[in-house]
């Protein structure tokens, strides 16, 4: 048994120069070109592309140094307030800013920011000022606190992270990202 398939194939010369080969209505014709806009940058604004690589392991360490300090200086402070005040004062006040910063870095957008860097920028001058006066006036810290000696007791992270945070919020800075952009 033998199928046969008749096909019908226009003469594709002829109808090309009659115009003929694609019917084009009149309305179509007489529209004028969108013209073509450069594409615009696009800015992922979710949660996941925002915070990665750096932003990541800088929430995860202000995290557990809030966590740590909180409960440090709670402890502290009802337990030995009395035995060296100053220290646990300043062990309450460095786990408020680990709080601080910790909400300001997760949200990093608006004024959060500058609460960020404000943040930051305290934390690295009570780090430096309260490692400096825990080495030159030692009588000031009987105990030790989350700053005393630079951070001794934590690893030197409380040094360190501040400086790390600022770099963080220096390189996504959205002028910054806008302007390298173009």
């Amino acid at each position: 048994m033998v199928l046969k398939i008749n096909m019908v194939v226009p003469d594709l010369q002829h109808a090309e120069e009659k115009g003929k080969l694609f019917s084009v209505p009149e309305t179509a014709t007489n529209n004028k070109p969108k013209p073509v806009s450069k594409p615009q940058p696009q800015i992922n604004d979710s949660k996941s592309e925002r915070m990665r690589g750096l932003g990541r392991v800088l929430v995860t360490v202000y995290i557990v140094l809030a966590l740590a300090a909180s409960f440090r200086s709670f402890y502290q402070i009802l337990r030995k307030f009395d035995e060296a005040p100053v220290a646990y004062t300043l062990s309450a006040v460095s786990a408020v800013v680990y709080i601080i910063a910790t909400v300001a870095l997760i949200k990093h957008r608006g004024v959060w920011r500058k609460v960020a860097w404000a943040a930051l920028l305290f934390e690295l001058t009570g780090v430096l000022v309260v490692g400096v006066l825990s080495i030159s006036v030692p009588a000031y810290f009987a105990h030790p606190s989350v700053w005393s000696l630079f951070g001794i007791g934590y690893i030197f992270i409380p040094l360190v992270i501040p400086v790390l945070g600022i770099m963080w919020l220096y390189s996504t800075s959205p002028k910054r990202l806008a302007g390298s952009e173009t």
